[in-house]
């Protein structure tokens, strides 16, 4: 009696922490469908229709595997939010308003159909490129990102180079790719740059298309195109840089100083 009232206060826990991840971005599409395919698996056990009933199992085996790879980034987020290390609240909150403010401008260009090229610094530093750019070592913000993009502006043409929540350089010129399979005669040199440097780098790169207003990010040498803001969303948390990171570049500097 006790362990079956310690896994019914399991399951519910899992359930509702998923459908507590899920249910504010377009993903609780999936979880009503899932619902309707569990209510016609159910119906088609009561009803004692067992053509049907073998049918819907094999294609759950199927659809689960789909849903997996679909939303990896998603269940990934979700996943690195179980960790038992300790963390600050204020540590989200800092990168939750960076992820909202980032991909608003993203998408707000999108909109407007303005071409833009952002880098977001992994543990490959992009200081080399930076040094060819124009400085800016200022802190990020939706405003500042948009103006910066905006054809009439001297910086537009590069890219942004962001490290951490602070906007390093503009206008920077990245590698173009050798390899053009995963290009298309719509993708311009926006687009062979970010996958270049995706490339030669751990870095990730946000592309705006100027011709379709299409969002497109690039990381680990492949290019995913059109993708929505949830799933942009669901990206950029499971690329969060690691948060050592940053204590690392601390104790180097600090190392660099108390040299004689």
């Amino acid at each position: 009696m006790l362990s079956a009232f310690i896994e019914i206060m399991i399951i519910t826990i899992m359930l509702n922490y998923l459908l507590s991840f899920f249910w504010q971005t377009r993903s609780r599409d999936l979880i009503f469908g899932l619902l309707a395919f569990l209510l016609i698996l159910a119906g088609s056990s009561w009803l004692k229709l067992p053509i049907l009933h073998q049918i819907l199992i094999l294609v759950s085996n199927v659809a689960m595997i789909g849903i997996i790879v679909i939303f990896q980034p998603e269940l990934r987020a979700a996943l690195s939010k179980l960790t038992l290390k300790g963390k600050h609240p204020k540590e989200f909150s800092q990168f939750d308003r960076f992820l909202d403010q980032l991909a608003t401008s993203v998408y707000r260009l999108s909109e407007k159909r303005i071409g833009a090229l952002i880098v977001l610094e992994h543990e490959d530093p992009l200081d080399d490129y930076a040094a060819k750019a124009i400085a800016l070592n200022a802190q990020f913000t939706p405003e500042l990102l948009e103006s910066i993009f905006m054809t009439t502006t001297p910086l537009h043409d590069g890219a942004v180079l962001i490290r951490e929540q602070t906007i390093l350089a503009a206008s920077a010129i990245l590698p173009l790719a050798e390899e053009e399979s995963q290009l298309t005669r719509s993708m311009g040199t926006r687009h062979r740059a970010a996958l270049g440097l995706s490339q030669q780098t751990d870095a990730l790169v946000i592309v705006v298309s100027e011709e379709t207003g299409k969002v497109s990010v690039a990381w680990k040498g492949e290019m995913t195109r059109g993708i929505k803001v949830d799933r942009f969303k669901g990206v950029i948390r499971s690329f969060k840089p690691p948060e050592e990171k940053q204590e690392k570049r601390k104790l180097t500097l600090r190392s660099w100083l108390k040299k004689p």
